[in-house]
């Protein structure tokens, strides 16, 4: 596996020196970018002129990563040549919360036939059920293929987002790259580094995403008295305190689930993922020394995968972090990327995001490794051919 990376601080134009992208003739293109960025066009195709034969892939974000660190309102194109690994690309419509895991069936149904080594999913990153989405793909894909991904953000305005699939840029779709060889290793390891606070609170009635009452009390009721003057900021300010989830016998599961949205007239809050009622939710907070060393424990998670074989060298680290995770870490946000590149060693292209939601296996879970929608978390997926 060879890749070549290039951080802007713009769009594309003609003017951008693409000789090294068009030097390494790549099979597979990832761009994370501003929305601002992604206005038309015109960038995609300049990315296909200069790389025919490559699948382009990616999605708008909350902030960008790559080996520079983090920036804003720029673009992260890593393109990657596999030794052995054939890739594939494929999309399917998403028609709002209702239809998530529907899209995720069609993305799986056109996948069928051969099964991956890995998949990565890139999917809006508003008026979607991330977790149903990804139900839908592993109902039809199978739960031992390892997915990975993330939904896209829009620099923190959570009004307009958008992926790149074999159509171009797309805010009605949701897209799926698929990975084929038996020579490809996948890695992932996922952590949060956030502290819960206060009471646990009954999951009294949840539709999908879509969290009304907690104990009996209006959700946003209760969340709004919590949060006292930081209400004033929701739902923006609800990226600072996410919920933990807990089971019905009171044991963690492990996930964490962010606030997106509020309906003041139903009284309910909007978060990225499902919940379930009769289970529990307790609010969390964080530190930035916090987060940092969840950062850590997310990259030493990927070194011990049991997937075996040699240290992994001289592979793609896909780096998916949450929106949440960067406001609160505000100007020391580099630390957590630095911190994974330590642990992992420097001899790997790092690429990703900041999303509004993270999509990796979850370890430890019941069902296996099966893929989750985490949110507040960093994720990560090493991708290295033997």
């Amino acid at each position: 596996m060879r890749s070549t990376q290039m951080t802007l601080k713009g769009p594309l134009t003609p003017a951008t020196d693409l000789s090294a992208l068009q030097a390494l003739d790549p099979d597979l293109i990832l761009v994370f970018a501003s929305i601002r960025c992604l206005s038309g066009p015109e960038g995609l195709d300049l990315l296909r002129a200069a790389a025919p034969r490559a699948v382009i892939t990616g999605c708008s974000t909350a902030g960008e990563i790559g080996g520079e660190g983090v920036t804003d309102f720029g673009m992260v194109i890593t393109a990657i040549r596999f030794d052995s690994t054939a890739v594939r690309l494929v999309e399917a419509p998403l028609t709002g919360l209702a239809g998530s895991f529907a899209a995720g069936e069609a993305l799986a149904a056109q996948l069928e036939g051969q099964t991956p080594a890995a998949v990565l999913l890139f999917g809006r990153g508003t008026e979607i059920n991330g977790t149903a989405l990804i139900e839908g793909l592993v109902s039809r894909l199978g739960a031992e293929v390892p997915v990975s991904g993330g939904l896209a953000g829009d620099d923190g305005a959570f009004r307009h987002t958008l992926v790149i699939g074999p159509s171009g840029l797309s805010d009605t779709h949701v897209v799926a790259v698929a990975l084929y060889g038996d020579r490809l290793a996948v890695r992932t390891g996922s952590y949060g580094g956030w502290q819960p606070f206060g009471p646990l609170r009954q999951i009294t009635k949840a539709e999908g995403n879509i969290l009304y009452t907690l104990d009996d009390e209006p959700a946003l009721e209760i969340y709004r008295r919590y949060l006292g003057d930081h209400a004033e900021g929701l739902p923006a300010s609800g990226l600072l305190f996410p919920f933990e989830m807990i089971r019905s016998d009171a044991t963690s599961e492990g996930l964490i689930r962010t606030i997106l949205g509020i309906d003041p007239e139903a009284g309910s809050l909007i978060l990225a993922g499902a919940v379930t009622p009769g289970h529990y939710l307790r609010m969390m907070h964080a530190s930035t020394d916090a987060l940092v060393l969840g950062a850590e424990q997310a990259a030493s998670q990927v070194l011990s995968d049991p997937v075996g074989g040699a240290d992994p060298e001289g592979g793609l680290a896909l780096l998916i972090s949450c929106v949440g995770r960067k406001l609160v870490m505000g100007d020391r946000v580099d630390e957590e990327i630095e911190a994974v590149a330590e642990v992992l060693g420097n001899t790997h292209t790092v690429t990703g995001f900041y999303s509004y939601g993270e999509i990796n296996p979850q370890r430890g879970a019941a069902d296996g490794t099966a893929c989750r929608l985490h949110n507040q978390t960093m994720t990560i997926a090493l991708l290295t051919e033997a």
